[in-house]
């Protein structure tokens, strides 16, 4: 009779050691107010006005054991619970290796996810049971925010900015994705389903293309998607494959991961954010030796060719720039 899901269900290695914190906060709170509320009462009742209670006139005051205990026992518990939760928040947002990628623009009113192998879906992500994800999430218009409840995972998508969340789905099934950030007037139809599935049944979806209604394959790579766009838009290719180029530009051979010395001195990791900035406004960190001639890209590409863009400069990491430099 009543179908109300008061828990979602812990479908996450991470989710099932946050749901484990939770209860464990839960039951000490539950404890430690127990323990005021019914000593708060015993003592109301005890020492009422018309009982007959001894009341003595020599009661201590004091007590440094009393003190010491109600100080130092919940300070280790805060504490215990601080180490505990901090290493569960590390386990999420911190980089790990060896994890299969997705990226996730929020939109206005909608999630737009794109797969390394090129399919794209709307309000719906397939993942594997069992194997550690990294989802990339940024914004397309306003702050929006990424949540799996059932995976105990959340992140903001933030206009201009990736937001990385790591989590490993462990029970294959159908589970609720929001948007928990107000995000305009439609802000409660951004809603839709992760649907997390046997390893084996994934790569025959991934081999299928998409099969679900929010999908759709494009036949491409996320790479191949970005190699389009990069021979397609302005003088990218020519400019930045060709060492013979009229106009010089740094190569993009062996750059992503690399570090990066700029014209004012400073020295930065060209990882996404370097290379979505250097896209949409070059003049922001212009490279040593090189002139700031580049036009910006910003209302040009959208935020989807840039994922693409990014996925291709990152395919040429292990490449040796023109000249071997």
């Amino acid at each position: 009779m009543w179908n109300i899901p008061f828990f979602p269900p812990t479908a996450s290695k991470e989710g099932e050691a946050i749901s484990t914190l939770y209860w464990t906060i839960t039951w000490l709170a539950i404890f430690f107010g127990a323990i005021v509320l019914f000593g708060a009462i015993y003592l109301a009742v005890k020492y009422r006005a018309s009982n007959e209670a001894v009341r003595r006139d020599d009661a201590v005051e004091t007590d440094l054991r009393l003190e010491l205990g109600w100080t130092l026992i919940p300070l280790v518990l805060a504490l215990a619970i601080f180490g505990w939760s901090a290493k569960l928040y590390g386990d999420i947002y911190a980089p790990r290796e060896g994890a299969y990628e997705v990226f996730v623009v929020g939109k206005q009113w909608m999630w737009h996810c794109q797969h390394p192998n090129g399919i794209r879906e709307n309000n719906e992500l397939h993942l594997p049971a069992g194997r550690l994800v990294k989802v990339t999430v940024i914004s397309q218009d306003v702050i929006h925010a990424f949540s799996i409840p059932a995976f105990r995972v959340k992140r903001d998508a933030v206009p201009g900015r990736y937001n990385t969340v790591y989590f490993t789905p462990t029970q294959p099934g159908k589970y609720h994705l929001f948007c928990t950030e107000y995000c305009g007037t439609k802000h409660s139809e951004m809603i839709g389903w992760v649907y997390v599935l046997p390893s084996e049944e994934f790569q025959q979806w991934l081999a299928k293309g998409a099969g679900g209604a929010g999908a759709a394959a494009v036949g491409l790579s996320l790479e191949e998607q970005g190699k389009q766009v990069f021979e397609g838009v302005g003088a990218c290719n020519s400019c930045h494959m060709n060492p013979n180029a009229a106009v010089k530009a740094p190569d993009l051979r062996g750059l992503f991961g690399s570090k990066v010395k700029l014209a004012d001195g400073r020295t930065v990791v060209a990882d996404e954010a370097y290379i979505r900035e250097s896209i949409l406004n070059p003049g922001a960190k212009v490279v040593e030796g090189y002139q700031p001639v580049m036009p910006p890209y910003q209302g040009v590409l959208s935020e989807e060719q840039i994922i693409q863009l990014t996925a291709y400069i990152k395919s040429l990491a292990k490449e040796q720039p023109a000249g071997g430099k």
